[in-house]
């Protein structure tokens, strides 16, 4: 039987804010990649932070509901319909950010949401899950 380790509160805190910095900085390197993906310049780290914080609450929020209303569509397309439900999440981040988050070019947008996908992924296996482990090990 395989134990599975607990982190305390304040581990859990921590690994929060290291999903949260690393998606941050995967969401600002994606801006800078592309034209109609912008980021206010000033205090880009600040707005990249706080888009990735909006987009994790609504990811926890509104997702499951539009995944649960859109899943005959999602179904019949294989799969394919899945990206437009994060290019949403996107677009309602960019309503609420206003002007200092633009996503200018819907097909760049669907593009970029797919992007961001598969970097936090490769984040995740690559560099947070070893820290967290690490971290587990000397709790």
């Amino acid at each position: 039987m395989v134990r599975k380790e607990k982190l305390s509160f304040i581990g859990r805190i921590i690994e929060w804010l290291l999903y949260m910095f690393f998606y941050a900085l995967v969401f600002f390197t994606v801006s800078n990649m592309f034209d109609s993906f912008y980021i206010d310049v000033n205090n880009a780290g600040i707005y990249s932070f706080l888009a990735v914080i909006i987009i994790y609450i609504l990811n926890k929020t509104i997702k499951p509901i539009l995944f649960f209303l859109t899943i005959p569509i999602t179904g019949i397309t294989l799969g394919l319909f899945y990206p437009c439900i994060n290019l949403f999440i996107l677009k309602i981040t960019d309503w609420i950010l206003g002007s200092h988050f633009k996503l200018e070019n819907i097909f760049i947008a669907f593009f970029i949401a797919v992007l961001i996908s598969l970097m936090n992924t490769l984040m995740d296996n690559i560099i947070i899950k070893p820290i967290i482990r690490r971290f587990k090990k000397s709790e």
